[in-house]
Protein backbone atom coordinates (compact mmCIF):
# COMPACT_ATOMS: atom_id res chain seq x y z
CA UNK A 1 0.00 0.00 0.00
CA UNK A 2 1.19 3.58 -0.83
CA UNK A 3 1.25 5.43 2.46
CA UNK A 4 0.24 8.73 0.90
CA UNK A 5 -1.84 7.59 -2.20
CA UNK A 6 -4.57 4.71 -0.27
CA UNK A 7 -6.93 3.64 -2.72
CA UNK A 8 -10.74 3.96 -2.15
CA UNK A 9 -10.03 -0.42 -2.20
CA UNK A 10 -7.63 0.08 0.46
CA UNK A 11 -9.52 2.65 3.04
CA UNK A 12 -12.88 0.24 2.42
CA UNK A 13 -11.21 -2.93 3.75
CA UNK A 14 -9.70 -0.82 6.84
CA UNK A 15 -12.84 1.25 7.40
CA UNK A 16 -15.46 -1.30 6.70
CA UNK A 17 -17.66 -2.71 3.87
CA UNK A 18 -20.37 -0.67 5.19
CA UNK A 19 -18.40 2.49 4.03
CA UNK A 20 -19.23 3.58 0.96
CA UNK A 21 -23.12 3.60 1.57
CA UNK A 22 -21.48 6.19 4.02
CA UNK A 23 -19.33 8.17 2.29
CA UNK A 24 -21.85 8.67 -0.55
CA UNK A 25 -25.09 9.03 2.04
CA UNK A 26 -23.20 12.17 3.72
CA UNK A 27 -20.71 13.64 0.85
CA UNK A 28 -23.64 13.49 -1.80
CA UNK A 29 -27.00 13.69 0.02
CA UNK A 30 -26.81 16.76 2.19
CA UNK A 31 -25.85 20.19 1.73
CA UNK A 32 -22.79 21.57 3.27
CA UNK A 33 -25.13 24.29 5.63
CA UNK A 34 -27.43 21.36 6.57
CA UNK A 35 -25.47 19.05 8.42
CA UNK A 36 -25.68 20.64 11.58
CA UNK A 37 -29.23 20.34 11.65
CA UNK A 38 -30.31 20.14 15.22
CA UNK A 39 -32.17 16.76 16.05
CA UNK A 40 -33.21 17.84 19.39
CA UNK A 41 -36.73 19.29 18.31
CA UNK A 42 -38.19 22.55 18.48
CA UNK A 43 -41.06 22.20 21.19
CA UNK A 44 -41.94 25.29 22.61
CA UNK A 45 -44.40 25.95 25.83
CA UNK A 46 -44.39 24.61 29.30
CA UNK A 47 -43.53 20.74 29.90
CA UNK A 48 -46.75 18.82 30.81
CA UNK A 49 -47.03 18.12 34.52
CA UNK A 50 -50.42 16.03 34.39
CA UNK A 51 -50.42 14.16 30.76
CA UNK A 52 -48.02 11.46 31.35
CA UNK A 53 -49.04 7.87 29.70
CA UNK A 54 -49.23 5.02 32.60
CA UNK A 55 -49.77 1.38 31.73
CA UNK A 56 -50.78 -1.02 34.75
CA UNK A 57 -49.18 -4.28 35.34
CA UNK A 58 -51.98 -7.07 34.99
CA UNK A 59 -50.42 -8.57 38.40
CA UNK A 60 -49.74 -5.79 41.32
CA UNK A 61 -51.62 -3.12 39.81
CA UNK A 62 -48.77 -0.82 39.75
CA UNK A 63 -49.52 2.11 37.45
CA UNK A 64 -45.99 3.25 35.69
CA UNK A 65 -44.68 5.86 33.46
CA UNK A 66 -44.15 4.70 30.11
CA UNK A 67 -40.96 7.07 30.23
CA UNK A 68 -38.68 4.84 32.66
CA UNK A 69 -35.62 6.79 34.43
CA UNK A 70 -32.19 4.74 33.19
CA UNK A 71 -29.84 5.91 35.94
CA UNK A 72 -27.33 4.28 34.30
CA UNK A 73 -25.38 7.24 32.72
CA UNK A 74 -25.97 9.92 35.79
CA UNK A 75 -23.89 13.38 35.17
CA UNK A 76 -20.30 12.95 36.94
CA UNK A 77 -18.31 15.81 38.34
CA UNK A 78 -14.67 16.12 39.24
CA UNK A 79 -13.42 16.76 43.02
CA UNK A 80 -11.03 19.31 43.00
CA UNK A 81 -9.40 17.79 46.13
CA UNK A 82 -9.08 14.09 44.93
CA UNK A 83 -9.12 14.38 41.00
CA UNK A 84 -11.69 11.70 41.05
CA UNK A 85 -14.77 11.49 39.04
CA UNK A 86 -17.93 11.50 41.55
CA UNK A 87 -21.73 11.28 41.01
CA UNK A 88 -23.15 15.00 40.56
CA UNK A 89 -25.67 14.30 43.16
CA UNK A 90 -27.32 18.19 42.91
CA UNK A 91 -28.01 17.73 39.53
CA UNK A 92 -29.13 14.50 39.67
CA UNK A 93 -31.79 16.07 42.73
CA UNK A 94 -32.64 18.01 40.47
CA UNK A 95 -33.50 15.72 37.52
CA UNK A 96 -35.40 13.30 40.15
CA UNK A 97 -37.37 16.23 41.20
CA UNK A 98 -38.30 17.51 37.59
CA UNK A 99 -38.95 13.46 36.59
CA UNK A 100 -41.20 12.83 39.46
CA UNK A 101 -42.67 16.23 39.31
CA UNK A 102 -43.68 15.65 35.69
CA UNK A 103 -45.06 12.34 36.25
CA UNK A 104 -42.54 9.55 36.32
CA UNK A 105 -42.23 7.11 38.93
CA UNK A 106 -40.07 4.14 37.31
CA UNK A 107 -36.19 4.65 38.46
CA UNK A 108 -33.90 1.88 36.81
CA UNK A 109 -30.46 1.30 38.63
CA UNK A 110 -27.94 -1.33 39.39
CA UNK A 111 -24.64 -2.02 41.62
CA UNK A 112 -22.74 -1.62 38.81
CA UNK A 113 -24.24 1.51 37.14
CA UNK A 114 -21.43 4.80 37.03
CA UNK A 115 -18.46 3.07 38.55
CA UNK A 116 -20.85 1.29 41.22
CA UNK A 117 -22.04 4.57 42.50
CA UNK A 118 -25.66 5.04 41.11
CA UNK A 119 -27.73 3.06 43.77
CA UNK A 120 -26.39 5.26 46.55
CA UNK A 121 -27.04 8.48 44.09
CA UNK A 122 -30.11 6.90 43.36
CA UNK A 123 -31.43 6.15 47.04
CA UNK A 124 -30.54 9.89 47.84
CA UNK A 125 -32.50 11.42 45.26
CA UNK A 126 -35.39 9.24 46.10
CA UNK A 127 -35.50 8.93 49.35
CA UNK A 128 -36.21 13.11 49.82
CA UNK A 129 -39.57 12.34 48.31
CA UNK A 130 -42.39 10.17 50.00
CA UNK A 131 -42.21 6.44 49.00
CA UNK A 132 -45.59 6.30 47.22
CA UNK A 133 -44.40 8.75 44.50
CA UNK A 134 -41.82 6.09 42.84
CA UNK A 135 -41.05 2.54 42.04
CA UNK A 136 -37.04 1.50 42.28
CA UNK A 137 -35.99 -0.92 40.32
CA UNK A 138 -32.07 -2.62 40.64
CA UNK A 139 -30.60 -5.71 40.05
CA UNK A 140 -28.23 -8.82 41.30
CA UNK A 141 -25.30 -7.27 39.51
CA UNK A 142 -23.11 -10.34 40.41
CA UNK A 143 -20.52 -10.89 37.08
CA UNK A 144 -17.71 -10.90 39.49
CA UNK A 145 -16.65 -14.63 40.63
CA UNK A 146 -16.43 -13.57 44.70
CA UNK A 147 -20.05 -12.34 44.26
CA UNK A 148 -21.22 -15.23 42.50
CA UNK A 149 -20.76 -17.34 45.38
CA UNK A 150 -23.46 -17.76 47.65
CA UNK A 151 -22.67 -15.34 50.39
CA UNK A 152 -21.57 -12.76 47.93
CA UNK A 153 -24.52 -13.22 45.93
CA UNK A 154 -26.53 -12.31 49.42
CA UNK A 155 -24.52 -9.45 50.01
CA UNK A 156 -24.88 -7.21 47.39
CA UNK A 157 -28.25 -8.15 47.74
CA UNK A 158 -28.60 -6.89 50.94
CA UNK A 159 -26.48 -4.12 50.38
CA UNK A 160 -28.55 -2.61 47.39
CA UNK A 161 -31.68 -2.10 50.13
CA UNK A 162 -29.33 0.08 52.18
CA UNK A 163 -28.17 2.04 48.99
CA UNK A 164 -31.54 2.84 48.31
CA UNK A 165 -32.53 3.61 51.64
CA UNK A 166 -35.83 0.90 51.32
CA UNK A 167 -37.13 -1.90 52.61
CA UNK A 168 -38.48 -2.98 49.68
CA UNK A 169 -37.47 -3.32 45.95
CA UNK A 170 -40.10 -2.88 43.68
CA UNK A 171 -38.21 -4.29 41.05
CA UNK A 172 -35.99 -6.79 40.94
CA UNK A 173 -33.75 -8.51 38.07
CA UNK A 174 -31.53 -11.32 37.39
CA UNK A 175 -28.66 -9.00 35.96
CA UNK A 176 -27.01 -9.29 31.65
CA UNK A 177 -28.77 -12.94 31.51
CA UNK A 178 -27.24 -14.27 28.16
CA UNK A 179 -23.49 -13.23 28.46
CA UNK A 180 -21.93 -15.93 29.10
CA UNK A 181 -24.78 -18.71 27.60
CA UNK A 182 -26.00 -21.41 29.85
CA UNK A 183 -22.81 -22.36 31.98
CA UNK A 184 -22.96 -18.78 33.34
CA UNK A 185 -26.90 -18.69 34.21
CA UNK A 186 -26.34 -21.84 36.21
CA UNK A 187 -22.79 -20.22 37.50
CA UNK A 188 -24.48 -16.96 38.84
CA UNK A 189 -27.99 -18.03 39.71
CA UNK A 190 -29.15 -22.31 39.53
CA UNK A 191 -26.09 -24.09 41.41
CA UNK A 192 -25.63 -21.43 43.74
CA UNK A 193 -29.48 -21.55 44.90
CA UNK A 194 -29.82 -17.43 44.25
CA UNK A 195 -32.68 -18.06 42.29
CA UNK A 196 -34.66 -20.29 44.78
CA UNK A 197 -33.10 -17.71 47.42
CA UNK A 198 -34.76 -14.38 45.62
CA UNK A 199 -37.82 -16.63 45.12
CA UNK A 200 -38.20 -16.83 48.76
CA UNK A 201 -37.86 -13.40 48.71
CA UNK A 202 -40.65 -12.66 46.57
CA UNK A 203 -42.70 -14.57 48.78
CA UNK A 204 -41.62 -12.76 51.83
CA UNK A 205 -42.84 -9.20 50.09
CA UNK A 206 -39.10 -8.41 50.16
CA UNK A 207 -38.83 -8.12 46.08
CA UNK A 208 -42.76 -6.90 44.85
CA UNK A 209 -41.76 -8.40 41.53
CA UNK A 210 -39.17 -10.55 39.99
CA UNK A 211 -37.57 -10.19 36.49
CA UNK A 212 -34.64 -10.86 34.05
CA UNK A 213 -32.69 -8.56 32.02
CA UNK A 214 -31.52 -9.90 28.48
CA UNK A 215 -28.26 -9.87 26.67
CA UNK A 216 -27.41 -12.19 23.87
CA UNK A 217 -27.92 -15.53 24.24
CA UNK A 218 -31.31 -16.88 22.82
CA UNK A 219 -31.13 -20.23 24.28
CA UNK A 220 -30.74 -19.00 28.12
CA UNK A 221 -33.70 -16.70 27.06
CA UNK A 222 -36.05 -19.36 25.52
CA UNK A 223 -35.21 -21.13 28.86
CA UNK A 224 -36.28 -19.06 31.08
CA UNK A 225 -39.30 -18.31 29.61
CA UNK A 226 -39.99 -21.87 29.10
CA UNK A 227 -40.48 -22.11 32.97
CA UNK A 228 -42.49 -19.27 32.90
CA UNK A 229 -45.08 -21.47 35.27
CA UNK A 230 -42.12 -22.22 37.69
CA UNK A 231 -40.77 -19.09 38.03
CA UNK A 232 -43.95 -16.70 37.27
CA UNK A 233 -41.78 -13.63 35.84
CA UNK A 234 -43.53 -10.37 37.13
CA UNK A 235 -41.16 -8.92 34.15
CA UNK A 236 -38.69 -8.95 31.40
CA UNK A 237 -36.44 -6.20 30.36
CA UNK A 238 -35.37 -6.44 26.48
CA UNK A 239 -33.15 -4.38 24.25
CA UNK A 240 -35.79 -2.94 21.90
CA UNK A 241 -35.92 -0.50 19.24
CA UNK A 242 -36.85 0.22 15.51
CA UNK A 243 -33.05 -0.80 14.52
CA UNK A 244 -33.14 -3.99 16.53
CA UNK A 245 -36.86 -5.00 15.73
CA UNK A 246 -35.92 -7.05 12.59
CA UNK A 247 -31.94 -6.56 11.55
CA UNK A 248 -30.23 -7.26 14.88
CA UNK A 249 -27.39 -8.49 12.45
CA UNK A 250 -25.83 -10.42 15.02
CA UNK A 251 -25.61 -7.69 18.00
CA UNK A 252 -28.79 -9.26 19.88
CA UNK A 253 -31.69 -11.31 19.08
CA UNK A 254 -34.21 -9.49 17.12
CA UNK A 255 -36.27 -7.30 19.00
CA UNK A 256 -39.19 -8.53 17.54
CA UNK A 257 -38.73 -12.09 18.85
CA UNK A 258 -38.02 -10.93 22.22
CA UNK A 259 -41.08 -8.82 22.62
CA UNK A 260 -43.34 -11.84 20.78
CA UNK A 261 -42.16 -14.32 23.23
CA UNK A 262 -43.35 -12.11 26.57
CA UNK A 263 -46.60 -10.61 24.83
CA UNK A 264 -48.04 -14.04 24.36
CA UNK A 265 -47.20 -15.27 27.88
CA UNK A 266 -48.23 -11.92 28.89
CA UNK A 267 -45.17 -10.77 30.52
CA UNK A 268 -44.81 -7.19 30.36
CA UNK A 269 -42.14 -5.74 28.91
CA UNK A 270 -39.48 -3.21 30.28
CA UNK A 271 -37.27 -1.87 27.22
CA UNK A 272 -34.02 -0.82 27.61
CA UNK A 273 -32.07 1.00 24.92
CA UNK A 274 -34.91 2.84 23.04
CA UNK A 275 -32.24 4.97 21.23
CA UNK A 276 -29.69 2.24 20.80
CA UNK A 277 -27.02 3.71 22.87
CA UNK A 278 -28.06 7.66 22.13
CA UNK A 279 -27.76 7.08 18.51
CA UNK A 280 -30.87 7.10 17.77
CA UNK A 281 -31.22 10.95 18.91
CA UNK A 282 -28.67 11.79 16.18
CA UNK A 283 -29.33 10.13 13.03
CA UNK A 284 -26.93 10.55 9.47
CA UNK A 285 -28.20 13.89 8.47
CA UNK A 286 -30.48 12.55 5.68
CA UNK A 287 -32.12 9.89 7.42
CA UNK A 288 -33.05 12.87 10.04
CA UNK A 289 -34.69 14.90 7.32
CA UNK A 290 -37.03 11.72 6.19
CA UNK A 291 -38.67 12.28 9.87
CA UNK A 292 -38.09 15.74 9.75
CA UNK A 293 -40.60 16.18 6.72
CA UNK A 294 -43.18 14.44 8.40
CA UNK A 295 -43.63 15.61 11.70
CA UNK A 296 -41.02 19.14 11.63
CA UNK A 297 -41.19 19.81 15.68
CA UNK A 298 -40.67 16.37 16.68
CA UNK A 299 -36.81 15.27 17.63
CA UNK A 300 -35.07 12.35 16.04
CA UNK A 301 -35.31 11.29 19.83
CA UNK A 302 -38.90 11.28 19.81
CA UNK A 303 -40.12 8.70 17.15
CA UNK A 304 -37.95 6.14 18.51
CA UNK A 305 -39.48 6.46 22.27
CA UNK A 306 -42.30 6.61 20.14
CA UNK A 307 -41.86 3.15 18.71
CA UNK A 308 -41.32 1.73 21.68
CA UNK A 309 -44.47 3.17 23.54
CA UNK A 310 -46.20 2.34 20.98
CA UNK A 311 -46.16 -1.51 21.56
CA UNK A 312 -49.06 -1.98 24.29
CA UNK A 313 -47.04 -4.79 26.28
CA UNK A 314 -44.86 -2.43 26.93
CA UNK A 315 -44.57 -1.29 30.28
CA UNK A 316 -41.86 1.44 30.30
CA UNK A 317 -39.56 2.91 27.95
CA UNK A 318 -36.32 3.36 29.97
CA UNK A 319 -33.90 6.69 29.03
CA UNK A 320 -30.51 7.71 30.77
CA UNK A 321 -31.45 11.32 31.13
CA UNK A 322 -28.77 13.19 32.42
CA UNK A 323 -29.27 16.57 31.24
CA UNK A 324 -32.68 18.89 31.64
CA UNK A 325 -33.12 19.48 27.68
CA UNK A 326 -33.33 15.37 26.94
CA UNK A 327 -35.46 14.98 30.04
CA UNK A 328 -38.25 17.56 29.19
CA UNK A 329 -37.95 16.58 25.27
CA UNK A 330 -38.89 12.59 26.89
CA UNK A 331 -41.52 14.09 29.01
CA UNK A 332 -43.17 16.05 26.25
CA UNK A 333 -43.11 12.75 23.77
CA UNK A 334 -44.91 10.78 26.69
CA UNK A 335 -47.29 13.24 27.82
CA UNK A 336 -49.71 12.00 26.41
CA UNK A 337 -48.06 9.03 23.82
CA UNK A 338 -48.89 9.69 19.95
CA UNK A 339 -48.58 5.75 19.10
CA UNK A 340 -46.96 5.82 15.93
CA UNK A 341 -49.72 5.58 12.93
CA UNK A 342 -48.77 2.34 10.88
CA UNK A 343 -47.55 4.46 8.07
CA UNK A 344 -45.18 5.96 10.35
CA UNK A 345 -44.06 2.18 11.74
CA UNK A 346 -42.98 1.47 8.06
CA UNK A 347 -41.09 4.26 7.75
CA UNK A 348 -38.99 3.36 10.43
CA UNK A 349 -38.58 0.66 9.71
CA UNK A 350 -37.79 1.23 6.18
CA UNK A 351 -34.75 3.86 7.75
CA UNK A 352 -33.43 0.89 9.95
CA UNK A 353 -32.74 -1.41 6.70
CA UNK A 354 -30.61 1.78 5.39
CA UNK A 355 -29.10 2.68 9.22
CA UNK A 356 -27.96 -0.92 9.23
CA UNK A 357 -25.72 -0.63 6.13
CA UNK A 358 -23.24 2.19 7.99
CA UNK A 359 -19.88 1.15 9.29
CA UNK A 360 -21.36 1.53 12.95
CA UNK A 361 -20.14 0.16 16.00
CA UNK A 362 -22.62 -1.10 18.41
CA UNK A 363 -21.86 0.73 21.37
CA UNK A 364 -24.30 1.42 23.86
CA UNK A 365 -21.59 3.12 26.26
CA UNK A 366 -23.03 0.62 29.01
CA UNK A 367 -19.42 0.30 30.22
CA UNK A 368 -19.49 -3.26 31.22
CA UNK A 369 -15.99 -3.64 29.21
CA UNK A 370 -14.49 -1.56 31.77
CA UNK A 371 -12.11 -0.97 33.26
CA UNK A 372 -9.57 -2.15 30.61
CA UNK A 373 -6.69 -3.64 32.43
CA UNK A 374 -4.32 -1.53 30.03
CA UNK A 375 -6.56 1.95 29.95
CA UNK A 376 -8.07 2.33 27.23
CA UNK A 377 -11.05 3.93 27.06
CA UNK A 378 -13.02 1.28 24.97
CA UNK A 379 -16.63 3.07 25.31
CA UNK A 380 -15.09 6.69 24.32
CA UNK A 381 -12.99 5.44 21.24
CA UNK A 382 -16.44 3.40 19.55
CA UNK A 383 -18.32 6.66 20.17
CA UNK A 384 -16.02 9.15 18.66
CA UNK A 385 -15.92 7.83 15.78
CA UNK A 386 -19.64 6.67 15.27
CA UNK A 387 -19.78 10.38 16.19
CA UNK A 388 -17.69 11.05 13.09
CA UNK A 389 -19.44 8.61 10.88
CA UNK A 390 -22.90 10.26 11.78
CA UNK A 391 -21.29 13.76 11.31
CA UNK A 392 -19.84 12.75 7.95
CA UNK A 393 -16.08 12.99 9.01
CA UNK A 394 -14.88 10.02 7.97
CA UNK A 395 -11.86 10.88 6.20
CA UNK A 396 -12.58 9.28 2.39
CA UNK A 397 -8.98 8.97 -0.25
CA UNK A 398 -6.28 11.16 -0.08
CA UNK A 399 -6.83 11.28 -3.85
CA UNK A 400 -10.09 13.47 -2.90
CA UNK A 401 -10.24 17.11 -2.54
CA UNK A 402 -11.68 17.27 1.33
CA UNK A 403 -9.02 14.77 2.44
CA UNK A 404 -6.29 16.48 4.03
CA UNK A 405 -8.87 18.37 5.67
CA UNK A 406 -11.28 15.80 7.51
CA UNK A 407 -7.60 14.20 7.85
CA UNK A 408 -6.99 16.68 9.86
CA UNK A 409 -10.11 17.25 12.18
CA UNK A 410 -10.71 13.68 12.90
CA UNK A 411 -6.90 13.27 14.25
CA UNK A 412 -7.18 16.64 15.95
CA UNK A 413 -11.07 15.74 17.79
CA UNK A 414 -9.91 12.56 18.04
CA UNK A 415 -6.79 13.43 20.53
CA UNK A 416 -9.08 15.79 21.82
CA UNK A 417 -11.67 13.06 22.93
CA UNK A 418 -10.02 10.57 23.87
CA UNK A 419 -6.21 10.65 25.89
CA UNK A 420 -3.47 9.24 23.75
CA UNK A 421 -2.71 6.70 26.84
CA UNK A 422 -6.25 5.69 26.55
CA UNK A 423 -6.71 5.06 22.40
CA UNK A 424 -6.97 1.84 20.60
CA UNK A 425 -3.42 1.58 19.55
CA UNK A 426 -2.63 0.26 23.14
CA UNK A 427 -4.96 -2.92 22.90
CA UNK A 428 -2.87 -5.94 22.84
CA UNK A 429 -6.09 -8.35 22.53
CA UNK A 430 -6.20 -9.73 25.74
CA UNK A 431 -10.08 -10.66 25.04
CA UNK A 432 -11.01 -9.89 28.78
CA UNK A 433 -13.86 -7.49 27.36
CA UNK A 434 -15.38 -9.79 24.93
CA UNK A 435 -17.41 -11.83 27.26
CA UNK A 436 -18.36 -8.84 29.35
CA UNK A 437 -19.79 -7.15 26.08
CA UNK A 438 -23.95 -7.43 25.94
CA UNK A 439 -23.95 -6.05 22.57
CA UNK A 440 -21.14 -9.00 21.37
CA UNK A 441 -19.46 -6.55 19.58
CA UNK A 442 -15.32 -7.99 18.63
CA UNK A 443 -13.85 -5.39 20.50
CA UNK A 444 -9.81 -6.37 19.92
CA UNK A 445 -11.03 -6.62 16.33
CA UNK A 446 -12.75 -2.73 16.17
CA UNK A 447 -10.04 -1.85 17.93
CA UNK A 448 -7.55 -2.82 15.42
CA UNK A 449 -9.20 -1.42 12.63
CA UNK A 450 -9.76 1.75 13.72
CA UNK A 451 -6.23 1.84 14.95
CA UNK A 452 -5.29 0.93 11.87
CA UNK A 453 -7.32 3.37 9.85
CA UNK A 454 -6.12 6.32 12.62
CA UNK A 455 -2.53 4.85 11.40
CA UNK A 456 -3.26 5.21 7.94
CA UNK A 457 -4.18 8.83 8.09
CA UNK A 458 -1.09 9.49 10.19
CA UNK A 459 0.97 8.51 7.55
CA UNK A 460 -0.79 10.66 5.22
CA UNK A 461 0.51 14.06 3.98
CA UNK A 462 1.47 16.08 6.46
CA UNK A 463 -0.64 19.31 8.09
Amino acid sequence: MNDKNISRRDFLKIVGAGALATTAAFYGCAPENEQDTDQSGKHSGNVPIDKMTYRTMSTSGDRISLLGFGMMRLPIITNENTQKDEINQTLVNQLVDYAIEHGINYFDTSPRYNMGLSESATGKALSRHPRNKYFVATKLSNFDPSSQKREGAIEMYNQSFENLQVSVIDYYLLHSIGGGGMDALHKRYIDNGILDFLLGERKKGKIRNLGFSYHGNIEVYDYLLSQHDKYKWDFVQIQLNYVDWNLASGRNTDASYLYGELEKRSIPAVVMEPLLGGRLGNLPHHLFLQLKSRRPDDSSASWAFRFAGSLPNVLTALSGMNVMDHLQDNIRTFSPLIPCTPEEDSLLKEIAVEYNQYPLIPCTDCNYCMPCPYGIDIPGVFLFYDKMVNEGSIPKSSQDENYRSARRKFLIEYDRAVPTLRQSNHCINCKICVPKCPQRIGIPTEMQRIDEFIETLKRGNEF
